[in-house]
């Protein structure tokens, strides 16, 4: 308890700057950025977007904001935010899944640079003792990356032989209430993976682990943390971490678990504690939340949250199978046709988001449909990013054009995708 004593004045101290440096983050980008981004396709987003509903989404919406010389939002709507006829609403909140990681990764880099955490030592010195069997040495940097050799516990509550995805949502997600030790302990069961550091693989253990190592290292329950400093300092009052409780509070979209089995209806899965994810993709957010957040994140030391050095680590992605996809610190890159974006995508039981934004922040987009468990919902999502990033594209513009695959350091080469469209990620089921 001591140390949240100490811990709190200083985030009600920091309060107020952070707020100052968030609001300038934003502003400052005018300055980073060498010219204004192409103007957005909002014909092309919406085009997406009905693409995602009509693939089985109850409805979808893009949000896209600008800052710097002019500030500007636009947004685009489709479908229903619930089966009862309620119009979609882009305002609303809603599970944000492994977008949660960015959270997460932005508390371990301000533990490092307060030298509470060495990235580039066993992850396990920083853990309460036994979390880690002796002998696991991946560092906190290789667990970050998902290059750790973790097995992923999500695979052993999702995916046993004969039942269908709904029967193991009632069975071990909606109510069951797991403690973070118990998920890390499932993963452990099936030891290491590969040697760390030889490989890209994505699993939401690791960001478990990560946030057990904040807990450990603060003293102080994750909620207690996140909202001291981050969600507190940059005044994001729609973001909420409340597992175990099952409810969002407040107007939010309903989500609907697909079933495996297509001829049957979709599942309303709104309500779920969220503790089989945790520090991996509990949180609850909306669009403009996401866009501040990732503003201030991408600022660097003008944003309050990271430093110059810290943002520089985070966004230095390596490869991963997936053809235009990177993978860095917590954070996404994705390369499109006009440059690259930072962000995270995120699927849950119900809800599926990708929130991303230009390098100097100059433009962020959040893309949401409230279903899951089908590809082609998320394949829809996925293609709302070129329109809103890089805007239409000229008639003349070969279609047969694709981009080249970038080889990942395990010498997978992602197959070659067509130049305007960015595959699926590698976290479709979470």
């Amino acid at each position: 308890m001591a140390k949240t004593s100490l811990l709190r004045p200083l985030a009600v101290a920091a309060a107020g700057a952070v707020l100052m440096a968030t609001g300038a983050a934003h502003a400052a980008a005018a300055d980073r950025g060498a010219a204004d981004a192409p103007a957005s396709d909002l014909t092309g987003v919406r085009a997406a977007l009905q693409a995602t509903t009509a693939a089985g989404a109850p409805g979808a919406f893009a949000v896209i904001r600008d800052h710097g010389g002019k500030e500007e939002s636009r947004s685009v709507s489709v479908g229903l935010a619930d089966l009862d006829g309620t119009p979609m609403n882009s305002s609303w909140r809603f599970r944000v899944g492994s977008n949660s990681k960015m959270f997460t990764a932005v508390l371990v880099m301000q533990l490092a640079q307060e030298g509470r955490i060495d990235l580039d030592k066993p992850l396990r010195d920083y853990l309460p003792a036994g979390t880690l069997p002796e002998g696991w040495a991946m560092t906190g940097r290789q667990v970050m990356e998902h290059r750790a050799g973790i097995f992923d516990h999500t695979n052993d509550l999702l995916e046993q032989a004969g039942e269908e995805t709904t029967s193991a949502f009632e069975a071990r997600i909606r109510s069951t209430v797991y403690d973070p030790s118990a998920l890390v302990a499932m993963s452990v069961k099936h030891g290491v993976q590969y040697t760390p550091g030889s490989r890209y693989s994505y699993s939401n253990t690791d960001f478990v682990l990560l946030g057990l190592a904040v807990e450990h290292l603060t003293g102080q329950p994750y909620a207690e943390v996140l909202n001291e400093r981050i969600l507190q300092p940059l005044g994001l009052h729609k973001t909420t971490f409340v597992v175990p409780d099952q409810e969002i509070r407040g107007a939010h979209v309903t989500g609907y678990l697909t079933n495996d089995d297509r001829s049957k209806p979709l599942l309303d899965s709104t309500r779920q504690n969220g503790s089989w994810v945790w520090a991996a993709g509990a949180v609850i957010s909306d669009a403009e939340d996401l866009d501040r957040f990732l503003g201030a994140l991408l600022a660097g030391g003008g944003g309050g949250l990271v430093t110059d050095d810290s943002l520089r680590q985070m966004t230095a992605a390596l490869p991963t199978p997936t053809a235009k996809v990177s993978y860095g610190l917590g954070l996404r890159r994705i390369s499109l046709t006009c440059g690259d974006v930072y962000g995270h995508g995120g699927i849950v039981q119900g809800f599926q988001t990708q929130s991303f934004a230009t390098p100097d922040g100059r433009r962020s987009v959040v893309v949401f449909a409230n279903a899951s468990n089908n590809g082609a919902v998320t394949q829809g999502l996925m293609n709302t990013l070129e329109p809103a990033f890089c805007g239409k594209k000229p008639a003349a513009a070969p279609k047969t054009r694709f981009a080249p695959s970038n080889v990942a350091p395990n010498g997978d080469a992602p197959s070659a995708v067509p130049v305007n469209q960015v595959p699926v990620v590698e976290d479709t089921r979470i």
